[in-house]
């Protein structure tokens, strides 16, 4: 039962579908296509809220490194493919949505990221 815990700044997009896929850390027990995903808003808080149920269709290795390359299962991503991986992401900002997302990584995860891009 994978759970997926989202910022509030991304929680309207999970939730009305618009925002199909996340990309998260490695876990002890990866994500896997045909798992039951269980989305939610405040986590481990009072105001807790369940966004929706889904089924995972993919889960991909993904690399983010410092000098902004990406890497989806060991296949480099063009720089145009960066902008709609971010824009799908959920990075939708006035300005270049890649640009957006790679400094989300790097402030809140650091780089080189090393995780799992999960599609449902």
């Amino acid at each position: 039962m994978p759970l997926l815990g989202y910022k509030n700044q991304f929680a309207s997009l999970v939730e009305s579908g618009e925002k199909r896929q996340t990309i998260r850390a490695k876990r002890k027990r990866p994500f896997k296509a045909g798992d039951r995903l269980f989305h939610y808003v405040g986590l481990r808080t009072k105001a807790c809220r369940k966004l929706l149920e889904s089924d995972c269709v993919s889960a991909e290795e993904i690399m983010i490194n410092e000098n902004g390359d990406v890497f989806i299962d060991g296949r480099r991503i063009s720089e145009g493919d960066k902008d709609s991986l971010a824009h799908a992401d959920g990075f939708r900002d006035q300005g270049s949505s890649w640009e957006q997302m790679f400094y989300f990584f790097r402030k809140v995860h650091g780089l080189p990221f090393e995780g799992q891009l999960i599609k449902w």
